[in-house]
């Protein structure tokens, strides 16, 4: 199999973490292309008519995408149990949580990164900062019980989530008021698939 990638992804490291941990590294070749949300790539255009990454090309049936459901099938191929079905739901909602907040970062990126300057809106970025910055609350005042324990899916999307933030909105300063969520990162971040997939 091959999954398409771009390392600075934050959707792309959840499936790097993903193999790393599972074992899958024989099994995956991690292929990196040059896209753009404004100038996608045509071999993920023919992946994913959605011209987004990560997108996984199976060899056995059409390709597949959406971080999600790629991390959902890589775990059910390792048989690694990543979704546990004793907190199936507590572990996709939080890992929804961590997406969203990928998606209101990454799209404070992109307002910065590809707008012309006379066209970004602060009020947009400050939106999604707002996004962000509740979930991160609500991650570290009512879901820390739920990152402790067996590795799972929800862990890995969380540490992405906000190692992301540190690479791009350092400056925003997550940690304020989030002291449990942050010395969770920290620990987390030791793993040695975290630090293989670090963006240089």
């Amino acid at each position: 199999m091959k999954l398409l990638i771009s390392p600075a992804s934050p959707f792309v490291r959840k499936c790097r973490v993903l193999i790393r941990m599972t074992n899958l590294t024989d099994t995956v070749e991690e292929v990196e292309v040059s896209t753009t949300p404004l100038n996608s790539a045509p071999e993920v255009l023919a992946a994913n008519p959605l011209g987004k990454i990560p997108a996984l090309i199976r060899n056995d049936g059409p390709a597949i995408y959406d971080s999600r459901v790629i991390t959902r099938f890589l775990d059910d191929h390792a048989g690694a149990g990543l979704y546990p079905a004793s907190r199936l739901w507590e572990v996709l909602t939080l890992e929804a949580t961590a997406d969203a907040i990928m998606d209101a970062t990454v799209s404070m990126s992109y307002e910065a990164r590809l707008r012309p300057e006379n066209e970004q809106s602060a009020d947009w970025v400050a939106a999604q900062w707002g996004k962000a910055h509740r979930a991160i609350a609500a991650i570290n005042d009512r879901w820390m019980s739920h990152l402790s324990g067996p590795l799972n899916m929800a862990q890995i999307g969380t540490a992405c989530a906000l190692s992301y933030i540190d690479l791009r909105h350092d400056a925003r300063g997550w940690r304020t008021g989030h002291k449990a969520l942050a010395d969770w990162h920290v620990d987390f971040c030791q793993h040695q698939a975290m630090i293989d997939t670090k963006p240089e």
